[in-house]
């Protein structure tokens, strides 16, 4: 039935070239078959998943769009939050159809837009995957509908799409919202419902797009017929910025604007802001009641009182500190003050040593549940055969070594606080399928237990695997992936770091207090590349701190093995040591001979020689 079904609908699509098929020929589904079938020479029979970007392809496609994205944000959640019942799944594309942000349902639902790959990364341009929401609202820079089996290739038949694109401040084409639904349900005019709710958003997020652009300008907002539109003008009346909206609604170009046009020449207002104004046109007809709003330097500032000295300025500060002068550290902090307190799960990505559970620490001493439990659990240093009960906990009597009072287990007790669950990409499959139950219903079940526990957590995960090619390979659960990686935030190894000398000196003070480092000490702490990252160079520096005579730490005194290669780059450890031997060779062995020729002192070269075990017959 169903090859029947496809090859029907096949047959459909093809019959739009003759104009014979029951569809109006007029139509924009008809006309966008037509694009894809001449234009595009797409086969409306072929199956396979869209194109997907991968994990770096997606952050550097969105990296531009970062502003537009962080903007959009909070209506894109509310979005998600009203549509989240009907089992709407709710994204941000750019203009070429790249889903950069997705909001998934619940439950199943959720699991056939993964299996589909309808999320962040995949590409539905109207040119590769034929007559979609996405792609097509985005080819004709329209709103629009597309249900069901009036998608070009018959695989997207199960899902229902309203998308509605969305433009930036100067009238451009900057995306699109898309709201996509796999309900069999949900009829026609439902969509139609849940595409007004999509376009009243996305004309919100273009307001805000406009209003942070032209945040040192008066705003103006002009009702039409088809929506409000928004002007901005300076002190002197100058127009300087104009929305889509109100540049077709008064007929202003990018040119009129450049030349600083007076607004008098298209709207009259007062010279005040008030909350509600009658406008009108410069001919003096009516254009009804609009809003003024002043520049942001003319707002009245409530001044939030003076700071206590006994307290921080910013409970961010603990995260700014770890970020050091890090300009990646530095933007990942500057996201997470962004997200502040909203319940989204925080995946930290790094090799081991680099501080990862001092980082998910502080990022929940900056929230809201600071008072409340940080709950820790390494999944790599636990047992498998004991994870489960400690993660979920058990009744009294559930299994023979059971406690006579059973346990509460470390997601309960996290209840009202932050759960870090470390080295998750080495949870056990099973468990990961009850983690993921637990995060969409925010209940538990202790095992033995006959209801569930309702929590209330925040999730902090970490790890130093590649989760994303695990979730490919099936190592992984895909869906809880993508549940864990609300925002990912990349901890750069001690080696990566662009404050790697400011670090190793503000840690060698606390390590090693009453001690300095020598110049052949500090030189080789710069070029030592760190293998066990920050706990590596801790734990150098206290054992240093012990051994130092007259307190000055000397190169002799810092346990560092010979290390190379293991960062995928050339292996200069054994490069160093093949130079070495060669000068060595070239002047008979004679040491001071050598030093000068590589231009090193005496006693770097012989510190460099013990710590490469270069013997001296080589």
């Amino acid at each position: 039935m169903a090859s029947l079904a496809a090859s029907n609908h096949v047959a459909r699509v093809l019959s739009v070239a003759k104009e014979v098929a029951d569809v109006d020929a007029g139509s924009r589904i008809a006309t966008s078959w037509r694009r894809c079938l001449i234009s595009h020479k797409l086969d409306p029979a072929r199956q396979g998943p869209p194109q997907t970007l991968t994990e770096a392809e997606v952050r550097h496609v969105a990296e531009p769009m970062e502003e537009l994205i962080r903007l959009a944000t909070p209506e894109l959640d509310n979005l998600a939050r009203v549509l989240r019942e009907a089992g709407y799944c709710v994204n941000l594309a750019d203009p070429n159809a790249t889903m950069l942000l997705s909001r998934l349902p619940g439950a199943a639902d959720a699991d056939i837009f993964l299996r589909w790959k309808v999320y962040t990364g995949s590409n539905f341009s109207e040119a590769f995957e034929g007559t979609n929401g996405l792609g097509t609202a985005l080819a004709e820079q329209k709103p629009i509908l597309v249900h069901r089996d009036e998608h070009f290739r018959e695989q997207w038949g199960i899902f229902s799409c309203a998308v509605t694109p969305l433009f930036d401040e100067a009238g451009r084409l900057a995306g699109a919202v898309n709201i996509t639904s796999c309900r069999e349900d949900l009829s026609r005019a439902a969509h139609q419902l849940a595409l007004a709710v999509t376009m009243e958003a996305t004309r919100r997020i273009e307001g805000t797009i406009f209003r942070n652009h032209f945040r040192n300008a008066w705003i103006a907002t002009v009702p039409g017929d088809g929506g409000s539109g928004l002007i901005a003008y300076d002190d002197d009346r100058r127009v300087v910025g104009a929305c889509r909206a109100a540049r077709m609604m008064l007929g202003l170009t990018d040119g009129m604007i450049a030349s600083g046009i007076d607004l008098a020449r298209y709207v009259q207002a007062g010279s005040g802001a008030d909350d509600m104004i009658e406008l009108q046109r410069a001919d003096g007809n009516p254009l009804g009641q609009g809003h003024i709003a002043p520049p942001l330097h003319a707002r009245p500032v409530r001044r939030p009182p003076a700071a206590r000295r006994d307290v921080p300025v910013s409970r961010f500060d603990g995260l700014h500190r770890l970020a050091g002068a890090d300009p990646g550290l530095i933007k990942s902090v500057k996201r997470l003050a962004r997200i502040g307190d909203h319940n989204l799960p925080i995946l930290l990505c790094g090799e081991t040593g680099v501080g990862k559970d001092v980082f998910a620490r502080a990022i929940h001493a900056a929230s809201s549940r600071a008072r409340n439990h940080y709950v820790a659990l390494n999944c790599a240093a636990m047992p498998e055969s004991l994870i489960d009960a400690e993660l979920f906990g058990y009744e009294a009597g559930a299994f023979t070594g059971a406690r006579r009072d059973g346990s509460k287990g470390l997601i309960v007790q996290a209840d009202g606080g932050t759960l870090f669950l470390d080295e998750i990409g080495d949870m056990p499959i099973a468990l990961q399928t009850r983690l993921l139950r637990v995060l969409e219903n925010r209940e538990v079940w202790p095992l033995g237990a006959l209801k569930p526990v309702p929590v209330d957590i925040r999730l902090i995960s970490a790890t130093h695997r590649d989760l994303g090619r695990m979730a490919e390979e099936g190592a992984f659960r895909a869906d809880l992936y993508f549940r864990l990686r609300g925002m990912e935030v990349k901890l750069p190894a001690l080696r990566e770091r662009a404050d790697k000398a400011e670090l190793i000196r503000d840690i060698a003070r606390e390590e090693a207090p009453d001690c300095r480092l020598s110049p052949e000490a500090w030189s080789l702490l710069t070029a030592y590349p760190f293998p066990g990252n920050m706990r590596q160079l801790r734990h150098v520096l206290r054992l240093a701190g012990c051994t130092a005579e007259d307190g000055v730490i000397a190169d002799a005194d810092l346990d560092l093995p010979p290390f190379g290669g293991r960062t995928g780059e050339p292996d200069l450890v054994s490069a160093e040591r093949a130079t070495i031997v060669e000068a060595l060779r070239k002047h008979g062995g004679r040491v001071t001979e050598a030093a000068s020729a590589l231009k090193l002192s005496r006693a770097t070269l012989y510190r460099k020689i013990k710590l490469l075990k270069i013997e001296p017959g080589q």
